[in-house]
């Protein structure tokens, strides 16, 4: 919603939390996931797979290029290129289940140094992710957001194929 008043500034009331809230919800999807990493065992994590799909540690690898990468380039204008990253390929830089997790730990890092960068306002504007996404900060954000939670699915579901009962899903403290 947005009001003007006497004055003919423009606010911009939020659509229906602000961005702490919106980064609450996002950290709480990123405990889970981190949980879904822990879950899995250190030789299965680089090597399962079902269906010709990657192994989770490349998915994981995926989300940490995009996610810590693109709340910096929202707060700074400043965003690599897709063609850049190289996450497509379902190679893990990591060669551990603990260094997997410290790349974890230091993307959620990333994200809350930059995030803490953001002006409110900024989250209305329009940005070009990567190069190739153009929409407002906020819907890119919800695209990270969604993009993990696709993979987080599938790490769900190479979990239960190893037998393995994964996070409750609805359980992000």
């Amino acid at each position: 919603m947005t009001t003007i008043n006497t004055t003919t500034e423009t606010t911009i009331a939020p659509l229906f939390m602000n961005s702490l809230d919106l980064l609450n919800h996002w950290q709480g999807h990123r405990r889970l996931t981190r949980r879904v990493i822990e879950a899995f065992p250190e030789e299965e994590l680089f090597k399962h797979t079902i269906g010709g799909m990657r192994p989770f540690s490349g998915m994981v690898s995926e989300i940490n290029s995009i996610s810590g990468p693109g709340v910096k380039g929202i707060a700074t204008d400043v965003w690599t290129t897709i063609n850049e990253m190289d996450h497509h390929s379902g190679k893990s830089e990591a060669s551990s289940k603990e260094e997997l997790l410290r790349q974890w730990d230091a993307v959620t890092d990333e994200i809350n140094t930059f995030w803490a960068q953001i002006p409110e306002a900024k989250f209305q504007e329009i940005v070009l992710a990567f190069g190739q996404y153009e929409g407002e900060a906020y819907g890119t954000i919800l695209y990270f957001i969604d993009n993990e939670i696709h993979h987080r699915a599938q790490g769900t579901v190479y979990l239960r194929s190893l037998g393995i009962e994964p996070p409750a899903f609805w359980n992000r403290d």
